[in-house]
């Protein structure tokens, strides 16, 4: 048998390990759904995210219509779903983390595995915002044609506008991590990050206009001005992590080679 000095894996046994790992991440998951059922049945998470609207379904008594009686059931099911994936979500990304760092450099992990505890503190944060403006969005909303309109509010419709704009705006949150990871793996520069400044504002309309419910305008604007100040953040943090990246460099030249390293002849 040849010697393996650099500790490499077979492709069999990194096939076996993805497929404990991906074992581990479904069965994270199934666990985090049975816990998703239990919060949003006994915890009243659809309570907290009806009570944004309470105060402009005064015609409904107060409720969100069900216009099928299968509704209700199936709105608990799809509630628990995406608790259950939020919560498995961290475990997921463990097993992919440790499945992918082996082949990444000291360097790359020192700055990718902070982004990663980073991004659930940034996701969690988006959707505070969005719920935090959700009351604004609804009272803009409801101000159209109120002389002429009766709104009859869907549990089903609303609740999908309600998961969707707190997640899109997790998402959008993530813009800092994505780039403290391109940068760590060298595909971006601070440079390149403020020359393509321009191209940037039209990229983050085009991905606010995408996950904004129901392609509001208003929506679209708020979630822009938070992306155009994480994307300035994440110029800052380039700039860090590049800078780093070069005084390890240096430092390296400084010391010369490592202990027992043959120098070239001249």
């Amino acid at each position: 048998m040849r010697d393996n000095p650099r500790g490499e894996m077979p492709f069999l046994d990194h096939l076996e390990e993805l497929r404990w790992r991906i074992l581990k991440s479904l069965t994270a998951l199934f666990v985090a759904v049975v816990a998703g059922v239990l919060l949003v049945h006994y915890l009243h998470v659809t309570e907290i995210l009806v009570r944004p609207i309470r105060p402009f379904l005064g015609t409904q008594g107060g409720k969100l219509a069900a216009f099928s009686p299968v509704t209700p059931f199936f709105l608990e099911l799809k509630l628990s779903l995406i608790v259950g994936l939020i919560l498995a979500f961290p475990v997921i990304v463990q097993q992919t983390w440790a499945f992918l760092s082996p082949a990444l450099e000291r360097r790359e992990r020192r700055v990718i595995l902070p982004s990663l505890y980073l991004g659930m503190v940034l996701f969690a944060a988006g959707v505070l915002v969005a719920y935090l403006i959700l009351p604004m969005s609804l009272g803009f909303l409801f101000n159209f044609q109120s002389d002429y309109l009766n709104l009859v509010i869907g549990a089903d419709q609303y609740l999908s506008f309600v998961v969707r704009l707190l997640i899109g705006f997790g998402i959008v949150f993530e813009l800092p991590v994505v780039v403290m990871i391109l940068t760590a793996l060298g595909l971006v520069s601070p440079t390149f990050l403020r020359e393509k400044r321009r191209f940037a504002v039209v990229g983050i309309a085009v991905v606010a206009s995408f996950l904004s419910p129901g392609d509001l305008v208003m929506i679209t604007v708020l979630m822009m001005v938070p992306l155009m100040l994480l994307y300035e953040a994440s110029i800052l943090l380039s700039q860090a992590i590049y800078r780093g990246a070069e005084e390890e460099d240096n430092s390296m030249l400084l010391d010369g080679p490592p202990d027992g390293a043959v120098e070239a002849s001249t």
